[in-house]
């Protein structure tokens, strides 16, 4: 099958480093709840979209994880990470998974709950 990380290997062979999204800002304020649903409501659709279940579980779990971990579990499951915030990856059969912010940060206009 080859060295691991092949198929992830930018031309100067160098993989490419995950890092936390840029500080983005949700249409209108909302508390953590509410972005906790919005995850899983997002996380629990998210393999209806196409591309391989044990992906999506990956991603999630890279999604949650901090980012040393987050580095290795995408690298250990072939995940070819087109932007480095990890908002589009593919599969090594070429399938995408797009990631919304939401899933990888929170917004700057966050409500924290009481």
């Amino acid at each position: 099958m080859g060295c691991a990380g092949s198929s992830q290997s930018k031309p100067d062979g160098a993989m490419k480093k995950i890092r936390k999204p840029k500080p983005w800002k949700h249409p209108q304020p909302i508390t953590k709840t509410q972005l906790i649903q919005l995850r899983d409501e997002f996380w629990d659709t998210a393999p209806h979209y196409g591309g391989r279940k044990e992906i999506w579980d990956a991603l999630r779990a890279a999604a949650e994880a901090d980012l040393t971990l987050a580095q290795a579990i995408v690298d250990s499951a072939g995940v070819i990470v087109q932007s480095s915030d990890l908002t589009v990856c593919y599969d090594e059969r070429g399938a995408k998974y797009e990631l919304p912010k939401y899933v990888l940060s929170e917004p700057t206009n966050l409500i924290r709950d009481s």
